[in-house]
């Protein structure tokens, strides 16, 4: 479905994809603007694995957001709080979230699950998380991936 004002998965934030995401989610939820589906993944998920790759907490990601801070502004806290990420593990960081999903543990149950789940019809175009949240909230096409690498 799509969500006003939703960041979709592949937007960067200083070269980082999902971060934007997680931030809007953080706001929209705050405005009452999030759907309550959305609500028990907020911090666990991508959100969780992001946090924890760039070793902060998300509660406190959460405090900068709604305290009117920028995207940038919040990574920047967070790089200098956690850990300050090297173009190397930004491009782990991407290349995993990017194609989680595909090839692993997912990619038998939860992925086809979730397409029947949500109506998803070009089911056999959905190999990753990315792909079936991008398809859901109506960003997807099918050479998106290719064009967030360049």
């Amino acid at each position: 479905m799509k969500i006003e004002g939703l960041k979709g998965c592949y937007e960067k934030t200083r070269g980082i994809f999902y971060f934007a995401r997680m931030c809007s989610k953080i706001r929209l939820q705050a405005e009452g603007k999030l759907p309550e589906d959305y609500g028990p993944m907020l911090g666990d998920g991508f959100d969780g694995r992001t946090c924890r790759y760039l070793s902060v907490q998300y509660d406190a990601v959460k405090e900068f957001v709604l305290s009117g801070w920028s995207d940038e502004e919040v990574l920047e806290w967070c790089m200098e709080n956690g850990r300050r990420l090297t173009s190397e593990q930004i491009l782990i960081y991407n290349s995993f979230m990017s194609k989680r999903g595909w090839r692993d543990d997912e990619t038998a149950e939860y992925i086809p699950a979730a397409i029947k789940e949500y109506g998803l019809t070009n089911s056999t175009d959905i190999v990753t998380d990315f792909d079936l949240i991008e398809m859901d909230e109506g960003r997807w096409y099918p050479e998106m991936w290719r064009d967030a690498w360049k």
